[in-house]
């Protein structure tokens, strides 16, 4: 059985922490450990449980007094407690300990408080499932509509998720007599765990259905027609509520996540909502300033001025050409690269060396040496 934490502890805060303290530290770690951000993450599904189990006592000022006098202090973690003290404090306070109780040991590990089984099956969500899709930069820019298949559970045909083969029923675990908990009695407290013989289902199936073999759901694969947005990143996560494996026992179902891969384009780099492309200008280009045609991620072009005396790697944007985004789009950066020619006509080196000429040989290295 698995030991109490100390519920400040597990929030993160000082024992002498204020309620908005609390509520912050809450509000913090619920976020950080949500199913919603951590699918298929067991570990992070029982941090989350955990976090809401601290809150929910903490937040409460008359169970905090309660954990406080005789929770951390050692009575729940089996030390001295004084049952005397215990009743005196229930009785002056005018509280109902057995919420508190119940709140502390039925739901911290898991299990339903005694007695609310019934021998129900208790509802079961579905798993939530992850595929990917591969989309050329073109699609990624427009966007797409892909079909996609998906392998999922569902629910048995045969058993209509019961687990049990059809004429048999589930029943009762004669462990925990339905409850999905087993009590132990340990001094004042009775302290719960999930059945070990049921698995904390509260029933047993003698006779497993013969197509899903007790699991009352059954792999079978599924097509869905996705929408991929315009202007969509690489590595992009999409989240389709409820296409993931169906539930158990009324449960609600799954949901499923698409992640994109975008194949990278040849001439454009991304960043954020920008995109950069590096375009090549003459010598005469850079000094002199000229206009130039540029290409832009959608295939077209745009005629971008290049001011005079512009250097290698300046960078001029152009707003309005980058990806797609719900209030417009990003921009085009161009980042100019001057060639320098190799081969010289003799026409060519003339001019050159009259220009150098003209120059009054400045030394462009002169301030180095200051």
């Amino acid at each position: 059985m698995a030991a109490v934490r100390d519920f400040y502890e597990v929030l993160g805060v000082r024992k002498n922490a204020t309620d908005d303290e609390i509520k912050k530290a809450y509000r913090k770690l619920a976020r950080q450990y949500h199913p919603d951000r951590n699918p298929g993450d067991p570990s992070a599904e029982e941090r989350f449980k955990e976090v809401g189990e601290a809150h929910d006592i903490l937040s409460d000022p008359e169970k905090r007094k309660a954990y406080d006098q005789f929770g951390a202090g050692g009575g729940l973690r089996g030390g001295g407690f004084d049952p005397g003290a215990f009743r005196d404090y229930a009785r002056d306070a005018g509280v109902d300990m057995t919420d508190f109780l119940s709140d502390l040991f039925g739901r911290v590990r898991g299990g339903a408080a005694p007695g609310s089984g019934g021998g129900r099956p208790r509802p079961e969500r579905g798993a939530d499932l992850e595929t990917s899709v591969n989309l050329s930069f073109d699609d990624a820019l427009s966007g797409a509509q892909l079909t996609i298949p998906v392998e999922r559970d569902v629910t048995c045909a045969t058993c209509h998720g019961s687990r049990a083969e059809p004429g048999t029923s589930p029943t009762v675990c004669p462990e925990c007599e339905g409850r999905g908990v087993r009590t132990r009695n340990q001094g004042f407290f009775s302290m719960s765990e999930t059945c070990p013989r049921c698995g904390g289902e509260g029933t047993i199936v003698e006779h497993p259905c013969h197509t899903c073999t007790g699991r009352g759901r059954v792999r079978r694969t599924k097509r869905y027609t996705i929408r991929i947005p315009a202007g969509v990143k690489d590595g992009a996560r999409i989240r389709l509520p409820g296409r993931g494996g169906d539930g158990l026992a009324g449960g609600p179902p799954g949901d499923l996540y698409v992640r994109v891969n975008v194949a990278p384009s040849g001439l454009f780099v991304r960043r954020g909502d920008d995109f950069t492309v590096e375009v090549p200008i003459t010598f005469p280009e850079a000094a002199l300033g000229a206009e130039i045609e540029v290409p832009t991620p959608t295939g077209g072009r745009v005629r971008v001025r290049v001011p005079e005396g512009s250097g290698d790697g300046r960078t001029l944007r152009v707003r309005g050409h980058g990806a797609p985004r719900s209030d417009g789009s990003g921009d085009l950066l161009v980042r100019l690269r001057l060639q320098v020619p190799g081969d010289l006509t003799r026409a060519q080196r003339e001019a050159l060396e009259r220009y150098a000429n003209l120059d009054g040989g400045a030394d462009a290295r002169a301030e180095l040496f200051r």
